[in-house]
């Protein structure tokens, strides 16, 4: 049996704060509703839903101007990254989130290690730009240089 709830929050697979969804009774009951990740559909719901929005949304115009100030910095910065190299200019290991998190903390940039953006670790020597999303709204690039210890 099916049920209808306001989804509360964004669920990936599922749908968008807002969204009206029909979810099985059991999803509903033991995973959606305990975290507080939707509501049954109701009038107060709504204007619960309502008052969260706006208060994000003001959060978020909160954090913007915080968020392009340190994307300032963050985009004159470039992180140089020493490593151990083997024969034929191999590394030993890879490049990743955390290592240009701790050459930017040596620059007083603070940043977390989810914000900066890698598909694939980097494994070889030279200079890449590396996306860095600062806020939902905002991403920067930087120059990182990975160079033979």
């Amino acid at each position: 049996m099916a049920t209808e709830v306001l989804l509360m929050a964004v669920v990936d697979g599922l749908g968008k704060e807002g969204d009206v969804v029909s979810v099985a009774d059991g999803y509903a009951r033991n995973y959606l509703l305990p975290r507080d990740l939707a509501a049954p559909v109701t009038e107060a719901t709504r204007r619960r839903l309502a008052k969260l929005q706006v208060e994000r949304e003001k959060e978020l115009a909160e954090t913007l101007s915080d968020a392009k100030a340190l994307a300032k910095k963050v985009s004159a910065a470039s992180c140089t990254i020493a490593v151990k190299v083997g024969e034929g200019e191999q590394l030993y290991g890879s490049v990743s989130e955390s290592d240009i998190v701790d050459s930017l903390k040596s620059q007083d940039i603070e940043i977390d290690r989810h914000q900066v953006v890698l598909s694939d670790p980097i494994k070889q020597l030279g200079a890449f730009d590396v996306a860095v999303n600062l806020h939902p709204q905002l991403e920067t690039t930087l120059k990182v240089w990975v160079v033979e210890e």
